[in-house]
């Protein structure tokens, strides 16, 4: 029998969204985790606003919304308002009703940048990772060290000269800017836009963009990060974060790393930490020098 297709919208519905989350998502422990959590950081939150005025987005809604921007790839908080207004589970995870309305994006980012600044981010990361030392997750043996680049949000355009006086642009929303033949450095110029982004490129066959450094440390048994740092793009930031992140690992604890952490103060560094390096051979290195920073006894080709 053929079903009926009536377009009549309904005025009430009487599901809650707690029955239209399956009883097996993934989603369910982790907001019973994510719960508990943010419960015990209940008593930072207070100091980070007023107590009169407007309230605001509650912090508990912001982390949740950022946590599921980065567990689904949403890449603007434009997007992910778009996605909690029609979304019924991501309106369930933040702890929305139905028919709450959404926030503007802007005041959206502007109440994340609050938590920010409270360094309440960082808090947050701390304690799950302490969570899941509590629940055995953590072994304290074989940890792996990485770094990757962040393009920051700031054009070639906005990378100028730090001693020239600024020039009123011909377009103020698109200018021209003519910088064929001009060498750039980070000595000398800057990004009027983002100061602490810096000119940077992954390889000799790149091309050089603004980039920042991220830094994570991960636990290899149950591959879950337990640190990580941001800072701007230099050559020597990768090492120089691992051993700050390496200074907090237990004695005798082996840190594995890639061929650019080859190198003789890296590798001694990480013994004065009474750490046991595990880095990849750069054989590049090998070759045009004949000598490589870690002996064989404790490095490996991967």
């Amino acid at each position: 029998m053929r079903g009926d297709h009536d377009e009549q919208a309904d005025v009430w519905s009487y599901i809650p969204l707690e029955q239209r989350v399956p009883a097996d998502h993934p989603l369910r422990p982790m907001r019973a985790m994510v719960d508990t959590v943010l419960t015990e950081l209940s008593p930072q939150f207070t100091p980070l606003y007023a107590r009169v005025g407007r309230p605001s987005i509650p912090p508990e809604h912001l982390l949740r919304a950022l946590l599921l921007q980065i567990l689904y790839s949403v890449r603007s908080e434009r997007l992910l308002m778009e996605q909690l207004d029609y979304n019924l589970l991501f309106r369930w995870f933040v702890g929305l009703k139905a028919d709450d309305r959404i926030w503007d994006a802007t005041v959206f980012t502007k109440n994340r940048q609050r938590l920010l600044n409270g360094n309440i981010a960082q808090a947050f990361f701390e304690r799950v990772v302490a969570l899941a030392r509590e629940r055995g997750l953590l072994s304290d043996e074989h940890f792996t060290v990485d770094g990757t680049l962040i393009e920051a949000w700031a054009s070639l355009k906005s990378f100028k000269r730090k001693d020239a006086p600024p020039a009123p642009p011909d377009d103020p929303g698109n200018p021209t800017v003519n910088f064929h033949g001009e060498r750039r450095s980070n000595a000398t110029h800057a990004s009027t836009t983002d100061p602490d982004a810096r000119l940077f490129r992954k390889g000799d066959s790149h091309e050089a963009k603004l980039f920042y450094q991220g830094h994570v440390l991960m636990e290899n048994r149950h591959g879950l990060a337990v640190d990580g740092t941001l800072t701007p793009a230099t050559g020597f930031a990768e090492r120089e974060q691992a051993l700050a992140m390496a200074a907090q690992l237990p004695i005798g604890a082996t840190l594995g790393a890639d061929k650019s952490y080859d190198t003789r103060d890296f590798v001694d560094g990480l013994r004065g930490l009474a750490v046991t390096p595990h880095v990849a051979q750069n054989v590049t290195q090998i070759v045009r020098v004949r000598s490589t920073a870690a002996p064989r006894a404790t490095t490996a080709i991967w």
